[in-house]
């Protein structure tokens, strides 16, 4: 038998979508899953013709495989990814390489691949975002890992990348749980974008009353600028298009209105709070999610809790241009603070990223493919070091530029009694960020007052003033008691 280039372990959708990815490249493959039923359909309704050979157990599966063997494993994140490695190992050789396809969390990522390169093995875990259509076509790949194992898979996963105008979004993103953990970090991204553009939603459709033809209109119009032109508005605009056949009304209406998590974006405020970076659209995203899983609460609320009954008397047209800045500025303070977040992880975990190339191989594929990813590459690239986006000189004169639009619509929302907690937190996040001084000298003098946990004084020697963090100086003070 002629042996395979590649092995594909899980064959639910996204594992059967990048191994036919994988063979239709030129890299004949074999596949397993541990339900024979599963490889037969797959075989049976996706393979035929195809330079696969589908494996019924698990040392015929490693048998097929060309040594040194590739094998990626598509299977849940946690335990499955333990169990399966289990399988492998003793049947495996030095040199042989396991990938970690899925959404697992980074610090089992670097406990994996500790473990299997004491072996002799060597092991990548690999964000894959782009979801069914990218893994099929071409998703955007985030390998972490050895270098040297980076480089054993380079020419396949460039081939099976999806392809932009600056090369294949794929790059080595840096030792073991970079890879994941920069896929984490895009996840948390992903929630405050889709959180924004829901509240956009939410403001067209429940303060100016827009219908879903005229929805389905704005979103197809914002696609068409520069500035919002991505993946998640233009696929916004195609679910509005789409009228449920049983009851001829559009089909998003009689969606429930609670959003469904994995665990990504828990992850990245956990990790965030662990690093002491500030991501509160992020946040704010998370917990929009949590708050639509109380539908039975809510529902309930309503009935006894009211709210304004204000109407929008404005201008339509503007108030529509007014929620794309909004959008927009939102937006760009999200990616900002996963850029962030980003790098402040890099410097913790020595994962020394490259973040102009990371968010150059977003720019397809992956969930959150926008058109302005080009200026987040064109920043990093021009300030390696630039600790945060809204101090890149394009994006500081967008949010000059538009800050009044976005707060006219918080103005408005708060009046109509409309929730928007990630645009709110956006504007937070770069309300407070761009201050000098916070109040939170009180909250110092609070902590001196009840636990004498000391300040530091701004007329003294200080932690931000000089260069030596042992010259910083110490206060405590008897405060007056009450």
């Amino acid at each position: 038998m002629t042996l395979q280039s590649f092995g594909v372990i899980g064959l639910a959708v996204m594992g059967e979508n990048i191994a036919l990815n994988v063979e239709r490249n030129g890299f004949p493959i074999s596949v397993y899953n541990r339900s024979k039923d599963k490889t037969e359909s797959f075989m049976q309704n996706r393979a035929p013709g195809k330079n696969v050979h589908p494996a019924y157990s698990i040392e015929d599966f490693v048998s097929s495989l060309a040594q040194p063997r590739l094998i990626l494993l598509m299977v849940q994140a946690g335990d499955p990814v333990d169990k399966v490695i289990q399988q492998l190992k003793p049947l495996l050789a030095k040199g042989d390489t396991i990938i970690d396809g899925g959404n697992s969390l980074f610090g089992d990522t670097a406990r994996r691949a500790t473990e299997l390169e004491s072996m002799g093995l060597t092991f990548i875990g690999m964000g894959v975002s782009g979801g069914e259509e990218g893994a099929l076509n071409g998703p955007s790949l985030m390998p972490g890992g050895t270098k040297a194992a980076y480089d054993n898979l380079e020419p396949i996963l460039k081939k099976i990348a999806a392809q932009v105008d600056d090369g294949p979004c794929v790059t080595y993103i840096g030792p073991a749980g970079a890879g994941h953990y920069v896929k984490m970090v895009h996840n948390g991204i992903e929630y405050g974008d889709m959180q924004l553009i829901a509240e956009a939603y939410d403001l067209l459709k429940n303060v100016l009353g827009l219908n879903h033809q005229e929805l389905r209109q704005v979103f197809t119009d914002w696609n068409k600028t520069a500035e919002l032109n991505s993946f998640l508005i233009e696929i916004t605009a195609d679910i509005f298009r789409k009228i449920d056949p049983e009851t001829q009304q559009p089909l998003v209406e009689l969606i429930m209105d609670a959003a469904g998590q994995k665990g990504t974006g828990r992850w990245t405020v956990q990790s965030a709070l662990e690093l002491g970076v500030p991501i509160p659209t992020i946040i704010a995203a998370v917990n929009a999610r949590i708050m639509s899983s109380y539908k039975n609460e809510r529902v309930a609320a309503a009935e006894i809790l009211s709210g304004p009954t204000e109407k929008f008397t404005g201008d339509k047209a503007t108030f529509i241009n007014q929620v794309r800045d909004a959008l927009y500025c939102s937006k760009i303070c999200s990616y900002a603070q996963g850029m962030a977040l980003l790098r402040a992880a890099s410097l913790s975990e020595k994962y020394d990223l490259n973040l102009g190339e990371i968010a150059r191989i977003w720019k397809g594929g992956c969930i959150i493919r926008a058109g302005f990813l080009d200026s987040i590459k064109k920043a990093f690239d021009q300030n390696p070091a630039l600790p945060n986006l809204l101090l890149a000189p394009e994006f500081k004169q967008t949010i000059l530029d538009r800050q009044a639009a976005w707060r006219e619509v918080l103005i408005q929302a708060a009046r109509l009694g409309i929730a928007v907690p990630a645009f709110s937190a956006s504007l937070d996040y770069f309300d407070s960020y761009r201050r000098t001084n916070l109040p939170q000298n009180l909250t110092q003098a609070q902590r001196d007052y009840f636990g004498a946990h000391t300040y530091e004084r701004t007329d003294k020697p200080n932690s931000f003033n000089t260069t030596d963090a042992k010259d910083a100086q110490k206060f405590h003070t008897e405060w007056p008691q009450v």
